[in-house]
């Protein structure tokens, strides 16, 4: 008959207990210290930033060879891809034709030297006889004119004498400057010096090298205002300063550094880009005409605010972080980002110098935590100022 109060009261007994347990462990829970995170300082200071722009590079001097004058290509005389010096001779045209021009110019002329020497020979037995009215004033006026002509004929049979030895050294196709010469594009036995085989060989000048890109209207905007601070965009001496890298194909960086040559004069309306050209030395001449690679241009951002990379959460456009109060209490900050720099982004607004971001454990944390903040210096891997 005391059974069932016997069952009851062990019942009561093990819930009394479980309530003292769960209470005592909230106790603990509410006793425990506030959680360590690391954190990092905004820091305010002066950065450079390095931009890449892609750009073909083209030689110091790149001069095509054509054929002057046309007919059958006789001779090339020199190693393609090879080195020729300034009037080394390249290519011979058949001369054949040219010579028998020269020649006939130059019967044409001994003509025209030998009236000459008749009509003046004419004028000065004529001027004396006039003078004592022996013969009449029209037959001196007469053997003027026919001076006068055998005269120009003789100017005019020396200019076409000329223009026909002209063609004639065209037969002999000469290197215009020192440089590399590259494939020919003719071979022997064809007709050059008329389409389609006008064109024979380029030359280039490549001890320097000129690499040029195109930037679009608004990266031009941006970038002139930072790299002139607001000063005249033509002031030579901005453009005289060798701190641009040429980064290569294989995304070496190239041993020698270079500036800026050239800004085009306008837009292009139909691209809404601008043709900017920077040059490099060249000494081992590793570099050729038709390469594309790198220009790397530094911008240097005046006093800005900067935090790592990984302190930033994007939400559907929206750029937040964690900042730890005075209080030590966690607040959601919203933020304005700019430019992103290796491992680092810039902020536009929304943060201070000083103030501590949470680094490492951001999904963990939420606004008016309690936290103990641990402050670290971040190891970033870009080079300021």
């Amino acid at each position: 008959m005391h059974r069932p109060n016997f069952f009851r009261s062990k019942f009561f007994f093990a819930l009394f207990a479980i309530v003292i347990f769960v209470g005592c462990e909230n106790g603990k829970q509410n006793q425990m210290p506030p959680a360590q995170l690391k954190v990092v300082e905004v820091v305010q200071k002066d950065i450079i930033d390095k931009v890449d722009f892609v750009g073909e590079v083209y030689g110091y001097q790149d001069i095509s060879i054509r054929a002057r004058v046309p007919g059958f290509l006789e001779g090339i005389h020199f190693r393609e891809g090879f080195p020729v010096k300034k009037g080394q001779l390249l290519y011979t045209i058949d001369q054949q034709a040219y010579r028998a021009e020269v020649a006939a110019k130059q019967s044409q002329l001994a003509e025209a030297k030998s009236r000459f020497a008749k009509a003046q020979s004419d004028l000065e037995r004529y001027k004396p006889l006039a003078e004592t009215n022996a013969v009449s004033q029209a037959d001196l006026d007469a053997a003027q004119l026919q001076y006068d002509a055998a005269q120009s004929m003789v100017e005019a049979a020396e200019a076409n004498l000329e223009i026909s030895q002209i063609n004639l050294s065209y037969t002999q196709v000469k290197s215009p400057i020192d440089g590399i010469i590259g494939k020919s594009l003719s071979k022997v036995g064809e007709l050059v010096g008329q389409a389609p085989h006008v064109m024979l060989n380029t030359v280039s000048k490549i001890d320097e090298i000129f690499v040029e890109f195109f930037l679009p209207e608004n990266q031009y905007l941006e970038l002139v205002k930072k790299v002139t601070n607001g000063e005249d965009v033509f002031d030579e001496s901005r453009y005289n300063n060798d701190n641009l890298e040429l980064v290569l194909a294989d995304g070496s960086i190239h041993d020698h550094t270079g500036h800026v040559t050239f800004i085009d004069r306008g837009v292009n309306s139909s691209t809404g880009t601008i043709l900017i050209q920077t040059v490099f030395e060249n000494p081992q001449r590793i570099i050729r005409p038709g390469q594309y690679a790198k220009v790397r241009i530094p911008v240097t951002h005046s006093d800005a605010l900067i935090i790592p990379q990984q302190c930033v959460k994007e939400l559907q456009g929206q750029y937040s972080v964690f900042v730890v109060t005075d209080e030590n209490k966690i607040e959601t900050r919203f933020v304005s980002v700019g430019t992103k720099i290796g491992d680092l982004w810039l902020i536009n607004s929304g943060l201070n110098a000083g103030d501590k971001v949470v680094l490492e454990g951001i999904q963990k944390v939420r606004n008016g935590m309690v936290v103990s903040p641990v402050v670290v210096e971040f190891e970033s891997q870009v080079s300021s100022k």
